[in-house]
């Protein structure tokens, strides 16, 4: 199986956030665990989106669902690692893009993990994908799209 490669433009990261390894979150191999990893990402991807004021649901049924998520590992974490999530999105289309993401260790710099997960708008009343918002969009007017 040929190997995933995650690289994003410098410029299109526009929100940071950092989150602590906890003690519950190291596997047997004593580092961060792959599945504690997923919902670090995922409390990065809710912090972003609040900082943006997107709600990932709303009373009407609009909201936000995961599509797909790639992760590349490039070093290990341990407990008490404070680690910085750089968050942005690119590949805009009709109904979604993608939200990326860095993971590095500030306190020596080291480059964890990159990752990209893919996001449609959906309304959970109707059970459907529904078209991008335009106010969702005009708050990143310089994402490309790839319809």
């Amino acid at each position: 199986m040929a190997r995933l490669t995650l690289q994003f433009p410098e410029d299109q990261f526009c929100f940071t956030t950092q989150l602590t390894v906890r003690i519950t979150d190291i596997n047997a191999g004593n580092h961060l665990a792959n599945d504690s990893m997923i919902s670090m990402i995922s409390e990065a991807r809710a912090r972003f989106l609040f900082a943006y004021g997107i709600a990932e649901t709303s009373k009407d049924g609009g909201g936000i669902i995961v599509t797909d998520l790639a992760t590349t590992y490039k070093a290990e974490a341990h407990a008490r690692d404070v680690l910085q999530f750089e968050v942005g999105v690119m590949d805009f289309n009709k109904y979604g893009g993608d939200i990326t993401f860095r993971i590095t260790r500030p306190a020596d710099d080291t480059l964890i993990a990159m990752a990209k997960s893919g996001f449609v708008f959906y309304n959970y009343l109707e059970t459907r994908v529904v078209p991008m918002p335009a106010e969702f969009e005009a708050k990143f007017p310089k994402v490309n799209r790839i319809d």
